[in-house]
């Protein structure tokens, strides 16, 4: 069974930090990890959300599969997913999961000096 969804052709996907009180609960579990948002223009999104659908009743883990800014495929797991047709064509929002360590990389923290008061 395939269980990925890979982006094929475009930049990386923008990952939205998640707001939701329900999406929220995807994070329940022994580890923290970072959710996140990501739309997708697509040609077929209920086909890609009935291939999530399939992948976890089979109790298996579906992924996106995408290129980082420096062009370094990149997994990350898909929690949920849904398809919507727009005037502009369908629209895929995958809601996945991300480690802690590449959110502070996108938003670059951690790269200055932990000093606060101007002395090195």
């Amino acid at each position: 069974m395939d269980n990925k969804i890979t982006i094929i052709e475009g930049p990386p996907p923008t990952f939205e930090p998640i707001q939701d009180g329900w999406a929220l609960g995807l994070n329940e579990g022994p580890y923290l990890y970072d959710l996140a948002l990501t739309r997708l223009r697509t040609f077929n999104g209920n086909a890609l959300v009935e291939r999530c659908h399939r992948a976890w009743h089979h109790g298996m883990t579906m992924f996106l599969e995408y290129r980082s800014d420096v062009g370094l495929t990149k997994e990350s797991p898909i929690l949920a997913a849904r398809a919507l047709e727009t005037t502009e064509g369908h629209v895929l929002f995958l809601w996945i999961r991300r480690d802690p360590q590449e959110t502070q990389a996108e938003l670059g923290e951690g790269d200055e000096d932990e000093d606060t008061d101007g002395t090195l």
